[in-house]
């Protein structure tokens, strides 16, 4: 029934003026609006709302949203000049740079928003 429609993605924020400026400015996404519920950015085609929620939130232990990549070593690389910094687990074999190597092959790296969220990229082989 919904396979003809588009899917809209969600990220949760306790400031959406504050996460504005990673999500416009470091990733580039283009703003669609801002109210007073969230952001909305176009991420290539898909609406993607950085929400506004209560002050009790936490952030998740895991990837909440993620981009494909044709070029992960270059996505890293001109994330980190704009400040990005990326996360290390300490996996066998994940690099220097912060990007693991999984056992299919794909290569994966992960950083987080303002909120704390976990984002990744991913080169699939």
């Amino acid at each position: 029934m919904l396979a003809s429609h588009k899917i809209m993605a969600f990220a949760p924020t306790l400031d959406a003026n504050k996460a504005r400026p990673f999500y416009e400015g470091v990733l580039g996404l283009h703003v669609l609006s801002q109210d007073n519920f969230a952001l909305a950015l176009d991420t290539n085609g898909i609406m993607l709302r950085v929400t506004n929620v209560p002050p009790s939130f936490k952030p998740q232990p895991f990837t909440i949203l993620g981009w494909q990549v044709s070029d992960i070593a270059a996505a890293v690389s001109a994330l980190k000049h704009k400040g990005v910094r990326f996360e290390s687990y300490g996996l066998p074999t994940q690099d220097p740079e912060g990007i693991w190597t999984a056992p299919g092959g794909a290569k994966i790296a992960w950083f987080k928003d303002p909120d704390g969220n976990t984002l990744s990229l991913t080169q699939f082989p």
